[in-house]
């Protein structure tokens, strides 16, 4: 038997309502954490949540770093004739620097993972480092730990050039959790990154790196609802709302929300056969620091969350793959819906502290990130300015929409039992898969220090 009635199944897979939500959040065109755009996007969600007429909705405010994009560019000296880059389909300002114009040699660290750091004194000069991570290395090293290594090198500027062509310069945020980060930093096209080595391996090469833009206080949203009964224990389904302002963010993470309404949409119509109580949160400011779900994790009572289902970067197939962390119970709940509608639903039970669950995980909650798998390597149209909406296929959202409602349904069985663990079981993970490295880089490391900055304090700073 169906976990979703046939019923529900035919109106989830003829709907259009989450198409039609995606269009309407990706012509904001920009929903960059606590920008107007983001705050709209979070009336969108709530005025679905209530024509869905489910319960408890709320929105709540938070403070978070603000950040606003101006012009940059790049020009290089040295070279005849001399090269000037400031056109957005060339390069785009990484979230969370601050303003400034650096001058000096480019110094390439390739795949700049950590070992290509040894050593190296880059003191008065600007890295430039590869968006990509070699195949055989044991993780993935985010961009962020890239830029702090540099940093801590002593580059005066930072150069993020994308390893996949026809993407775009990617963006990303590279900022502090409590102030901007240190120097300018653009991320390039693979088209200019591949130019720039050239350039550089002339000889050495001189370039001006410009940076304006500007870091402010404000002010993102939360937005949540919940179907089910009144139980002591609740599954969370989450996704995030912002968005990189570079494109119209299709996909990262419109999807994701769209899968949330969807989601609360069809548990709504089965809602009397529901066993625990299903808690739809869509968070802010996730791409500059987790903020929105940091202050949710940290202003309730975990006690009650029996589990969280993140989805963050779906949508680019219908093949979902879901990032367990090892808790047996939600493995066990994908399978069993990968069965029943005879799919393979792909998981990994290694750790991905990267998204919206990852304040959670950390403290032992069972939590787990879904995703869309393709053949591409790498975020693909992720972060540039090419995720939009002709990327998106409503077929695709319709049955990741059947597979995650599904999967939430298992999830919220009374008798499925998903043990949370100690945080040391979590800390153990990331060291054994070397995250403490990236982690400690870039000031992210949640355990065994004192002074730990928001959002790892009990209580947010207001």
């Amino acid at each position: 038997m169906s976990t979703l009635p046939a019923d529900v199944l035919g109106e989830l897979y003829r709907s259009d309502v989450g198409w039609r939500l995606l269009a309407d959040l990706v012509d904001l065109n920009n929903r960059m954490p606590g920008q107007e755009g983001e705050h709209r996007g979070a009336a969108y969600v709530r005025e679905r949540f209530e024509e869905h007429d489910l319960d408890g909705i709320a929105v709540e405010e938070f403070p978070i770093p603000g950040w606003w994009r101006g012009e940059a560019s790049l020009e290089l000296h040295g070279v005849e004739p001399e090269q000037r880059f400031a056109h957005q389909h060339e390069l785009v300002t990484l979230p969370g620097v601050p303003a400034g114009e650096v001058t000096g040699e480019i110094a390439d660290l390739g795949h700049a993972v950590p070992e290509d750091f040894e050593d190296v004194d880059l003191s008065g000069k600007i890295a430039m480092a590869s968006s990509r991570t070699p195949d055989d290395y044991d993780r993935w090293v985010h961009r962020m730990e890239k830029y702090c290594l540099a940093v801590e090198a002593g580059a005066d500027g930072f150069l993020f050039r994308n390893h996949v062509e026809g993407c775009l310069p990617p963006t990303g945020d590279v900022g502090k959790i409590d102030r901007a980060a240190e120097v300018p930093a653009v991320g390039v096209s693979k088209e200019v990154g591949d130019r720039l080595l050239r350039y550089c391996d002339r000889g050495d090469v001189e370039a001006t790196l410009a940076v304006d833009c500007r870091n402010e206080p404000a002010t993102s949203r939360n937005v949540e609802a919940v179907v089910g009964p009144d139980t002591d224990r609740e599954v969370l389904f989450t996704a995030h709302v912002d968005g990189h302002d570079v494109g119209t963010a299709a996909a990262d993470n419109g999807a994701g929300c769209v899968l949330v309404v969807e989601v609360a949409r069809a548990l709504k119509a089965i809602e009397d056969d529901l066993e625990t109580r299903v808690r739809l949160v869509v968070f802010g400011a996730e791409e500059t620091g987790l903020y929105g779900s940091y202050y949710w994790s940290q202003t309730r009572d975990l006690d009650r969350v029996k589990c969280v289902f993140n989805v963050d970067g779906v949508g680019y197939s219908r093949d979902l793959k879901v990032h367990t962390h090892g808790f047996e119970g939600i493995a066990d709940a994908i399978a069993e819906t990968g069965a029943e509608f005879d799919v393979d639903l792909a998981t990994e039970d290694g750790l991905y502290p990267h998204s919206d669950h990852w304040p959670f995980v950390q403290r032992g909650i069972p939590g787990s990130q879904g995703l869309s798998e393709t053949d591409d390597e790498g975020r693909g149209w992720g972060h540039t300015h090419a995720d939009t909406l002709d990327k998106m296929d409503v077929r695709d959202l319709r049955d990741l929409t059947i597979y995650c409602a599904t999967a939430v349904a298992k999830l919220a069985e009374r008798d499925r039992e998903i043990e949370p663990v100690g945080e040391d079981v979590i800390r153990e993970m990331a060291v054994d898969g070397g995250y403490d490295v990236g982690m400690k880089a870039i000031g992210h490391w949640p355990w065994g220090e004192d002074d730990r900055p928001w959002p790892w304090r009990e209580e947010p700073d207001e």
